[in-house]
């Protein structure tokens, strides 16, 4: 059952600010110039959908979609300005264009589409059709992705630190997943509620890159936003599953912040409460299930976590204990009170200091 709530769209970003404040000051001209515009633009976006969410206003609907079991993708081109939605340039079942970024994105809102529907029976982002549209070449420099509760955007880089946030495919599933969140749980983007819906869209992100790798869940990489970072970077995502803490060591980006457990968990008024940072627990948590299990994450492990997402009882304002408490009944009741499913969920929690009875 699909939980019942009003969807409350929010500015969510794979870049968390803190990371882009770190590169405003810079020493290096290019790099620092490149991350204030992005900062601009973001609050820019963050303001407009909090004032459209508070005032209830909401672009007249084009008419409601029904149900298809297929894609309805539709991608725009910004031409590096900040309008949206931008130019058409693809629609669904159109040819692949010369530009690779709208292909790319065409086939990402496709891959989080097959994911959800083939392993969840979920039928797009709201599980009724929803069609999908994204636009690309968003800014000058841009150095995001984001979803606007209605959208995927997608900046080019700035070429010093980010590349074309198309790459990775993760990204994208990352972002349309907060959609999910939207439609479904509706999950509060502040401290650990907030915290949480970052993690959602980490693990949904993940899992549809498994899946269209087919990897397993030993031979996935557990990273977010692989090949995202320029050879000038030491560091290899944006954020590690597997290791909280260690996707980047940089001069310039700093230290991955991330903490694995709730000992290290980061009290902080900065991104929403650290939405971006204390996610690495119910990350870890969610990779440790995972592979204790073996198989494709996204049979076991990632059913678990669809149906708490999913079921009606994750309140917006839950806390991880709350969400940990949840997929444990969820592992009972769909594989069984002793299955090692259910173990698997216990350990994981207890492993990064979440408790599971309260």
């Amino acid at each position: 059952m699909t939980a019942q709530h009003s969807p409350t769209p929010v500015f969510c970003t794979i870049v968390p600010p803190h990371l882009l404040d770190r590169l405003s000051r810079s020493a290096d001209p290019a790099v620092a110039a490149a991350a204030r515009r992005t900062l601009v633009a973001d609050e820019a976006n963050r303001t407009t959908r909090r004032l459209t969410t508070v005032t209830g206003v909401r672009p007249a609907p084009s008419g409601v979609p029904e149900p298809s079991g297929a894609p309805r993708r539709t991608v725009h081109d910004a031409e590096n300005r900040t309008r949206l939605p931008g130019r058409k340039v693809r629609s669904e079942g159109g040819e692949p264009t010369g530009d690779a970024t709208v292909n790319r994105a065409y086939a990402g809102l496709g891959a989080t589409f097959e994911l959800f529907l083939a392993a969840y029976g979920r039928d797009s982002i709201d599980g009724a059709g929803l069609p999908l549209d994204a636009t690309v070449h968003y800014d000058r420099d841009y150095g995001n992705a984001f979803w606007n509760g209605e959208r995927m955007v997608f900046g080019d880089g700035d070429g010093e630190i980010f590349k074309d946030f198309t790459l990775p495919v993760d990204v994208i599933g990352h972002e349309l997943a907060h959609g999910v969140t939207q439609y479904t749980a509706n999950l509060a983007y502040f401290s650990q509620p907030g915290a949480l819906n970052e993690s959602m869209s980490d693990v949904f992100g993940s899992l549809v890159k498994q899946y269209t790798l087919g990897q397993s869940a030993g031979e996935a990489d557990w990273l977010i936003g692989a090949g995202l970072l320029s050879d000038q970077v030491q560091g290899v995502a944006l954020r590690s599953m597997k290791a909280p803490g260690t996707a980047y060591d940089d001069d310039v980006l700093g230290k991955d912040p991330q903490p694995a457990k709730m000992a290290d968990y980061v009290d902080t008024a900065a991104d929403n409460g650290g939405v971006h940072i204390n996610s690495g627990i119910p990350n870890h948590a969610f990779y440790l299930v995972a592979t204790a299990l073996g198989g494709p994450a996204w049979e076991r492990a990632g059913q678990i976590w669809y149906d708490v997402l999913t079921g009606g009882k994750l309140k917006e304002t839950a806390d991880f204990a709350a969400f940990a408490r949840l997929t444990v009944a969820a592992a009972r009741e769909r594989f069984g009170e002793s299955g090692a499913e259910a173990e698997a969920v216990l350990k994981a929690w207890s492993t990064v200091g979440v408790p599971t009875r309260g």
